[in-house]
């Protein structure tokens, strides 16, 4: 496994984009050998972690898992050792909080005290997982469920089958396994805003401190391959500050309804391949991220020179996304040859002010998407709400370094067949998202182009329909540019620009638009608006 990835990328960046695989030698361990039972009832846990100390203690190698199904807690992972399950081999962990002990990991952008993850690796180099077989996280026992996601006779037998509820109005109640695990939220974060990192403290609130399925921290040379990743208690993939990761041929599963169920979270990820994955989760699906707001940028670890293609999302809040912990930084990533079916969002850009943060040189080429329930392309400065919704609230905020930046992102080739929204751009009035074009993009959609906050924003060679409103909607846009743009909105506009401050929007009008409209709201000042002959 000495070799390179050598990435599809042409001239001098090939070299920033190679990826490392493990080095691992040639020496095999069966875990029955070590008194492993596959009869899904025995307690595996020590006697794979057993096969897996003595393959290191050894000089590394392959542990293998058989076809069986293996109960077990969680698997620490070992230097210079692949963890290897064969066709028919499914891995089931323990439905018990007890056997995952508290420590000190992260989780949505920062240090925090969480249950060991069932498959669990820290300043580990060359370490594989491979095979035909299925890792089930149970996740079912961790995760809380959310009223309105289910019908009324499945929201019955849960509640019927134990645990808490959080009655809510209006359909909006949240089941939980346990009344521990309800109440946990609170408690947790007046322990961790307080500094606490006793994990004792935080012992009553274990049931609530549910894992991802594998946590890698610190690693470098990673190979997850071929293997199904499934019912995770919260993400299922979570590399943090790792290098050199290569993810392929891997199927990620989690319930629609599940709650933080992410595919794969890379944060502050350097050097990483994902190809020829499938993903169908119940949160985003392939995700990049860098810590969230101060810890995130004192740790000032970008995800960077990341190469994702051949993937496809079947469901997921997002299809490929940046953010919204993005603190450390976003840069270099080339995201191709991808297909996102019946994702809340397609391309997904989201962050907030107080994440500070660069994401920047970011180029997505040849994505299909189908039936995207709201945008197939966002862009969302106001994440988690705050400051109002980015067209209603235009007050500047002081720039700073808790200011996210948006800037130099090229999507192109893009198709996509049925969306609520073309494109929606919500940027901050302080510091608009900058340098986006959208090249060659062929769309069917309830809305058009609606986008705010924009500054050199290019949009050429569109193909669109849209069912309602004006094709393109611009508020306090500066420095547009359309061209090519075949299609008309609903009402017959091709263009609608609102804002005091929009100016140096230049159009083209195609054969066969001659008579479309071109609209300009009564802010918007004389000469903001440029026809190009």
């Amino acid at each position: 496994m000495k070799e390179l990835n050598v990435h599809e990328i042409d001239g001098t960046e090939a070299a920033l984009y190679h990826v490392e695989l493990p080095d691992i030698p040639q020496r095999e361990f069966q875990i029955v050998d070590f008194g492993a039972i596959g009869n899904g009832l025995y307690d595996n846990t020590d006697h794979i972690n057993s096969a897996l100390t003595a393959c290191a203690q050894a000089g590394g190698g392959r542990v293998i898992i058989p076809a069986g199904i293996w109960l077990t807690g969680p698997i620490l992972l070992q230097s210079r050792t692949e963890l290897h399950l064969e066709r028919g081999a499914l891995v089931r962990f323990s439905r018990e909080y007890t056997d995952y002990p508290l420590i000190l990991s992260s989780y949505e952008g920062r240090q925090a005290i969480r249950s060991r993850s069932p498959l669990d690796g820290e300043n580990l180099t060359d370490v594989a997982i491979t095979g035909e077989g299925i890792f089930d996280g149970s996740g079912d026992a961790w995760r809380p469920v959310k009223q309105n996601k289910l019908t009324a006779s499945a929201w019955e037998a849960l509640v019927a089958s134990g645990g808490a509820v959080n009655e809510r109005g209006g359909g909006n109640s949240i089941w939980w396994p346990s009344e521990r695990a309800m109440n946990g939220a609170s408690f947790t974060e007046a322990l961790h805003t307080s500094g606490v990192r006793d994990k004792a403290a935080y012992e009553p609130a274990h049931e609530y401190l549910r894992p991802n399925l594998l946590s890698l921290r610190r690693c470098k040379r990673v190979l997850l391959e071929g293997v199904t990743f499934q019912n995770s208690p919260a993400w299922n993939l979570h590399p943090w500050a790792c290098e050199h990761v290569t993810i392929r041929q891997v199927n990620v599963r989690n319930p629609w309804y599940a709650q933080n169920g992410d595919g794969l979270d890379l944060d502050s990820v350097r050097h990483a391949l994902v190809e020829y994955c499938s993903f169908d989760v119940g949160d985003d699906a392939i995700c990049l991220k860098s810590g969230k707001d101060a810890e995130g940028r004192e740790l000032g670890i970008p995800t960077e020179y990341v190469t994702i293609r051949h993937s496809t999302v079947y469901h997921g809040h997002g299809g490929f996304v940046i953010g919204s912990e993005m603190s450390g930084g976003v840069r270099h990533v080339r995201v191709s040859d991808c297909m996102f079916m019946g994702t809340d969002i397609g391309l997904r850009f989201k962050s907030a002010r107080g994440r500070g943060g660069i994401v920047e040189d970011i180029i997505i080429e040849r994505i299909r998407m189908l039936d995207i329930t709201k945008e197939a392309i966002s862009f969302s400065l106001f994440y988690e709400g705050k400051e109002g919704s980015g067209r209603g609230d235009e007050k500047i905020y002081a720039v700073g370094e808790g200011t996210p930046i948006f800037r130099n992102i090229s999507i192109r080739e893009v198709v996509c067949s049925g969306a609520q929204t073309a494109m929606y751009v919500s940027g901050l009035a302080e510091m608009p998202v900058e340098d986006i074009s959208v090249n060659n993009y062929h769309v069917h959609a309830a809305n058009g182009f609606i986008c705010s906050q924009a500054k050199h924003l290019e949009l050429t060679h569109i193909t669109a329909k849209v069912d309602q409103g004006s094709l393109v909607s611009l508020h306090q846009c500066r420095g547009v540019e359309l061209s090519e743009i075949d299609g008309l909105g609903a009402d017959g506009r091709l263009l609608m620009v609102t804002g005091s401050d929009s100016t140096g929007i230049v159009y083209g009008v195609s054969s066969g638009q001659e008579e479309c409209q071109i609209s300009a709201g009564p802010g918007v000042r004389s000469g903001s608006l440029i026809r190009r002959r």
